[in-house]
């Protein structure tokens, strides 16, 4: 995998990387100019992350996934829930912010360089589709819904 830097203050604020042995993911930081404002339930924002990937394998891709520390103690969640970064597309990774907490609460302010998201890599798997009328096999549930197998 390569990571191709597009804005170059990512040196100064940290390149992407694992920050610990155990890291599932790298943080994606906010490449602003100025600190901007998420106003609560606001449509969601895009934010630059300064960086795009080239996967060079089709079989991974990666997911934008909130920072818990942010959506737990201040409210800062995705505005997609999760982004998926397809294993072909090279451009610039965005970030879709999206302050949660309810109307009248302060504004969250995000800072030039604030790491505000995290990747995840996943493998991806590719099956062939099949269309039919029956399925092969059956399962003990089958078409079972909701609530199904107990409450």
């Amino acid at each position: 995998m390569q990571i191709k830097i597009t804005d170059p203050r990512l040196a100064d604020w940290g390149l992407p990387d694992f920050q610990s042995e155990g890291a599932a993911a790298i943080d994606l930081v906010a490449c602003i100019d100025d600190a901007m404002r998420v106003d609560a339930q606001a449509p969601a924002v895009l934010v630059n992350s300064g960086m795009a990937i080239s996967f060079g394998d089709l079989s991974m891709a990666g997911l934008v996934l909130p920072r818990s520390g942010l959506g737990h103690k201040k409210g800062l969640v995705l505005g997609n829930t999760v982004g998926l970064i397809d294993p072909d597309y090279t451009g610039e990774i965005l970030i879709s912010v999206w302050n949660r907490n309810a109307i009248g609460t302060p504004p969250i302010e995000i800072r030039p360089g604030e790491r505000i998201g995290q990747m995840v890599f996943v493998p991806i798997i590719r099956p062939h589709i099949e269309i039919v009328e029956n399925f092969a096999s059956q399962t003990a549930r089958g078409a079972g819904g909701f609530g199904s197998t107990g409450s």
